[in-house]
């Protein structure tokens, strides 16, 4: 019989409950009360619990999680159903904090993922409820709202990174981006920014955003909402169909070719590397003559220089929370409480770093005179 790392005994094969008992010179009856953690309850003695636990130990012994299920209604597994997350390595860390999370309670983790196609979507909702697992995290990569599948409301479920379309009462996971929005919004103002502020991805108005961007709606408001309460408007908001380096970029552009601006509110961070290269073609300097924060802690973030103070994405304690709330949904259905419904909010916290400084001055700012006059080649 070999031995692993741990100097614990490997069996070529299952050992049996039989076995352990034999091991422990006690009935099978006693080993397996003991085993279950219910010696103290039987008043079985101390002395007896230590041998069966220690046969156990030497022997490698593992319980059979089929035997165990069906004795206690619980299959001690949970589904993980994403669209991309499990194949992005920005998201990637919600399986993470999910995997950690479930191994902690002693749970397997069933991972999926449906590539955002509907049939492969019910037919793997479908295998996780003939698996018989225990309850299913329904996962997005982008938060956003999303129809719930009729396969969630089977048994109990939580949607993570992700919000109804319709009433539901399934609770959702999602990271608090309206806080995010009032974060970066008081970054700038503790930098001493009070005007020039504009937004590249959204705006100037919430309802200014791409179709489906519910973190550009919520990441607005936050902002909207601290800067009103310090008497500062937003100076404009530049819609980006998509939140990528070249929609970035051109945004950044048109805005410099019109006026100065003093910060840069980015919606995410690729949106900012577009940016920075739109300040870089201008001649302007990050942050001596314009500051910028983003969202998102995207690893371009830490690459790119000046480094970007960024809100980030709290992904791991996502994936974490969704298990927590799921288990906490999972003993409310054996009680026969219903899902209530709540949406729980994960914080984002900011990473400061060297993009975010006080306003340059406002000679350095202006827009040169002239109608036609580009802010192109304006430096201070």
């Amino acid at each position: 019989m070999s031995r692993n790392t741990l100097g614990v005994a490997l069996s070529p094969r299952r050992v049996t409950l039989a076995e352990v008992a034999e091991h422990a010179g006690v009935s099978r009856t006693t080993a397996s009360l003991v085993l279950a953690g219910r010696a103290r309850e039987l008043r079985i003695s101390q002395s007896v619990e230590q041998r069966v636990v220690e046969a156990a130990r030497e022997l490698a012994y593992r319980p059979n999680a089929v035997s165990v299920g069906l004795r206690t209604g619980t299959s001690r597994t949970i589904g993980f159903v994403s669209d991309t997350v499990a194949t992005s390595r920005l998201a990637g860390d919600m399986i993470k904090g999910a995997l950690e999370a479930a191994r902690e309670q002693g749970l397997m983790l069933f991972i999926g993922e449906t590539e955002g196609e509907p049939d492969l979507e019910r037919g793997l909702l479908q295998a996780m409820h003939d698996r018989q697992v225990d309850g299913i995290i329904f996962a997005s990569m982008f938060t956003r709202a999303v129809k719930v599948p009729a396969a969630l409301t089977a048994g109990p479920a939580v949607l993570l990174n992700a919000v109804p379309k319709r009433a539901s009462a399934l609770p959702s996971v999602v990271p608090d981006e309206v806080e995010a929005g009032r974060s970066a919004a008081r970054v700038l103002l503790d930098a001493g920014h009070r005007d020039g502020i504009h937004v590249i991805g959204a705006g100037p108005r919430i309802r200014d955003v791409p179709p489906e961007t519910l973190a550009g709606v919520e990441r607005l408001t936050g902002i909207s909402e601290v800067l009103a309460r310090a008497k500062v408007k937003i100076a404009s908001g530049h819609v980006c169909a998509d939140w990528q380096p070249e929609y970035g970029y051109e945004a950044t552009r048109r805005l410099l070719e019109h006026t100065g601006p003093r910060a840069l509110v980015c919606l995410n961070d690729r949106l900012a590397v577009g940016a920075y290269q739109a300040l870089d073609d201008f001649g302007l300097k990050v942050p001596t003559d314009v500051s910028v924060i983003s969202f998102d802690d995207h690893p371009v973030a830490s690459w790119i220089r000046p480094k970007l103070t960024t809100v980030a994405l709290p992904h791991y304690d996502l994936g974490r929370k969704a298990v927590e709330v799921l288990l906490a949904e999972i003993d409310r259905n054996r009680e026969g409480t219903p899902p209530r419904g709540e949406t729980y909010r994960v914080p984002m916290p900011v990473r400061m770093r060297d993009s975010v400084a006080e306003p340059a001055s406002t000679a350095g700012n202006a827009r040169p005179s002239g109608a036609d006059t580009p802010f192109s080649r304006t430096t201070s």
